[in-house]
């Protein structure tokens, strides 16, 4: 099984977030660069990969898109992938001051 979550702010921006996240969590974010989704950070630990990147990202026609189109006013997401439910996660990264839980899939 495969958990996936949308956490998502306008408190941070994406670095700050990466700080916060990072400290929080004692884990290292590098920085990424895609084509599709424009610059994003990714950490990776045994129990999860955790990403970060702003909602707006570079589209075709040279205007932003948003990854997460249903919460246009979020600027910031984080997107966590575990192999199960994490409940100790979803609490520390909703302890975050303005980090906000957006989505959640399983599959």
């Amino acid at each position: 099984m495969t958990d996936y979550n949308i956490y998502g702010t306008s408190s941070h921006t994406a670095d700050e977030l990466v700080r916060r996240a990072g400290s929080l969590l004692g884990l290292v974010f590098t920085e990424r660069d895609s084509y599709y989704r424009g610059l994003y950070h990714r950490a990776d630990s045994p129990d999860a990969e955790i990403e970060i990147q702003p909602n707006p990202i570079p589209g075709d026609d040279g205007e932003d898109d948003l990854y997460v189109t249903e919460h246009p006013s979020v600027e910031v997401l984080l997107l966590t992938t575990t192999s199960a439910p994490n409940p100790a996660l979803r609490a520390q990264l909703l302890a975050i001051e303005g980090v906000v839980h957006l989505k959640h899939q399983a599959w």
